[in-house]
């Protein structure tokens, strides 16, 4: 079975793609989104996150919201900022962050590979959110937000990208967060067929980033199969828009914990429950409390960072052979969250928020010194391994375990569905 193939992409001409690259549509809240889209009337926010151009009062999920975002992507095509390829290609895009560098292939995935777990998964979706990408595909009949994919690296694919490379870019730009990005087209038929081979020779491909992407894509497969009769199974609905990266360029941040409130404990009282697991250090500073590896975290509280590392009992109830409670996630909840906060689920309960690492834990010390937040908890990053050893073992992360950086542009290029 096929993992990806070549597809005619929908993108901008060379002199716009910086100023029509947006943000994805999950990073961003509406009024962030508006301030950026109401000073740029070519930013694919207006097409990927279109609730900008409703009334603040109209829901996000209204379909008036998702039919705007058909009209503005149709207007975006009727004025030219957008133009097909007019043969099937494959593209490369470089980002830059930093001193970080990763460079990915751009591709549609196959739904099929994708559904029998050739393509594999690691988290949970939420039935809203996921409910929101299928009606806003459907209703664009186009996808415009590339799912983060990644693979066991392999010397020849980093060969032939290296060789990509070497040509002119199509586009070559910094964005405004200092990012770098770079993006190639790949049209010479050899290539594409070398680059293709190596993709489907591979083992399995996992979702990185992009699980409700990637399962409404799968949704919409569905429904438009079923009501087409003369579906062959070659339809570009068929497909899903991916950028693949090698496993070993990948850079996976923290994604740390903010908690509303102790219950009926005290901070004292707090802390002295945390003593039976925990060797707990204050510590001077925000870069001090810093975790440098797993199984150590930060806490702050009360104007005071803390050092936590698990104690010789705490490490006890750890099965190293578990590849879910193992995590560091599974075992604050575990030890922390479950049995001293009566926090028995992260992903609905309003006494805990998250924090992706982006930020920097002085972003959680500014939430807590806020008042309204008591506490915050600082992880050390979820290695990509842990990624794929969850996936391989067809099991599920806790929620918001990994944040990944650089985030993938939208608006580069769009998969058509025709």
């Amino acid at each position: 079975m096929k993992l990806i193939k070549p597809f005619r992409g929908l993108r901008p001409t060379r002199d716009l793609a910086a100023i029509i690259a947006s943000h994805p549509y999950d990073v961003l809240s509406r009024e962030e989104a508006f301030a950026i889209a109401s000073n740029n009337p070519l930013s694919f926010l207006h097409v990927n996150k279109p609730e900008v151009d409703v009334a603040p009062e109209v829901s996000p999920y209204d379909p008036s919201v998702y039919a705007k975002g058909r009209e503005n992507l149709d207007n975006f095509v009727q004025q030219g900022a957008l133009v097909r390829d007019n043969k099937d290609s494959l593209y490369v895009y470089r980002q830059v962050m930093g001193e970080h560098m990763q460079t990915g292939i751009v591709a549609v995935a196959s739904i099929d590979a994708y559904e029998s777990n050739l393509i594999r998964k690691h988290e949970f979706t939420r039935p809203d959110k996921e409910d929101d990408r299928v009606h806003h595909m459907d209703a664009l009949g186009a996808q415009v937000g590339p799912v983060f994919v990644t693979y066991q690296a392999q010397a020849q694919i980093n060969a032939i990208i290296a060789e990509v490379v070497l040509d002119d870019p199509e586009y070559d730009f910094e964005a405004e967060d200092g990012t770098h990005h770079t993006f190639w087209t790949v049209q010479e038929e050899e290539i594409i067929k070398s680059i293709e081979t190596a993709i489907n020779d591979l083992e399995c491909l996992y979702v990185a980033d992009g699980h409700h992407r990637s399962a409404a894509a799968s949704r919409v497969r569905d429904f438009s199969r079923d009501k087409n009769p003369d579906h062959t199974g070659d339809e570009s609905y068929n497909f899903f828009l991916v950028v693949l990266f090698p496993h070993d360029q990948l850079q996976i941040l923290d994604y740390n914990r903010i908690i509303k409130d102790f219950g009926d404990k005290t901070a004292r009282e707090f802390l002295e429950e945390l003593d039976n697991s925990f060797e707990i250090v204050p510590v001077n500073n925000v870069m001090e409390a810093k975790p440098l590896a797993p199984r150590q975290f930060g806490l702050y509280l009360e104007n005071q960072w803390f050092r936590l590392e698990l104690n010789e009992l705490g490490r006890a109830g750890i099965d190293e052979s578990d590849h879910v409670n193992s995590l560091d996630v599974s075992i604050i909840q575990q030890i922390i969250f479950k049995p001293i906060l009566d926090i028995r689920d992260q992903r609905t309960d309003d006494r805990v928020d998250f924090i992706g690492g982006i930020r920097g834990l002085e972003e959680l010390q500014r939430r807590v010194d806020s008042g309204q937040w008591q506490a915050a908890i600082a992880f050390h990053p979820t290695s990509v391994s842990d990624l794929m050893s969850v996936a391989d073992a067809c099991e599920v992360m806790p929620p918001k375990s990994t944040w990944f950086e650089p985030k993938l542009k939208s608006g580069l290029i769009v998969h058509v569905l025709d």
